[in-house]
């Protein structure tokens, strides 16, 4: 019986879906000619990269300061063609306005609610996610947060889950792991935790959230 879900945020439950709009705008206003193809060519290119075992390897979501360097450097081809891009988007993919809920992640959190199942996120992200939660007022759905910038460990190595477990009193075949990326929410079954691996999202469409009710 799964008595608790641990989440993964970024392109789980929210997604990035304004970035290449973003920086659309963000060139217009400079004056910078591109392409919006060209525009997002290069932001999904960088974004596929940074899913890579070896990106993920930098430990890049450890600190804030890391994280920073790390995307500003996947980032690099991007700020050459539009300079001062790489740096704009940083502190827009780092805000409330950066991300956006996909359009069934309200009714998921309101369903486990309804089922009496409580929502731990479980992320690898170096900044506070409560104040994108609170953002969109869906703060009061989450039980606990645990993030890697406040632990200074990521998923892959084990110790988050053990903390999100001690925090809930469950043992690993009474929770599910919902994510997204097998290079870090796949380590969960390594602590004994089924997981539901969602495929890559489709930029605006639903998330397929309500399957992870049929498993409760």
């Amino acid at each position: 019986m799964i008595r608790a879900v641990l989440s993964d945020w970024g392109h789980t439950l929210f997604d990035t879906a304004g970035s290449v709009v973003f920086l659309e705008r963000w060139a217009a206003e400079r004056g910078l000619a591109a392409t919006t193809r060209r525009i997002s060519s290069l932001y999904h290119s960088a974004f596929a990269q940074s899913r890579s075992a070896d990106e993920l390897a930098q430990g890049r979501d450890k600190s804030a300061e890391r994280h920073r360097e790390c995307w500003l450097s996947l980032w690099a081809e991007l700020d050459r063609e539009l300079p001062g891009a790489a740096e704009a988007l940083y502190a827009f993919e780092t805000s409330a306005e950066g991300w956006v809920p996909f359009p069934d992640t309200a009714s998921f959190l309101r369903a486990l609610d309804s089922h009496g199942v409580p929502l731990v996120i479980v992320s690898d992200v170096p900044f506070d996610l409560r104040p994108i939660f609170d953002h969109y007022g869906l703060l009061h759905h989450v039980h606990r947060f645990f993030l890697s910038g406040e632990h200074g460990t990521v998923k892959a190595e084990g110790q988050l889950f053990r903390l999100a477990l001690e925090s809930l009193g469950l043992r690993p075949d009474e929770v599910l792991m919902v994510g997204d990326n097998p290079s870090n929410d796949g380590h969960a079954v390594l602590h004994g935790i089924r997981t539901l691996l969602l495929p890559l999202p489709l930029s605006g469409a639903p998330r397929g959230l309500a399957d992870v009710i049929k498993l409760l």
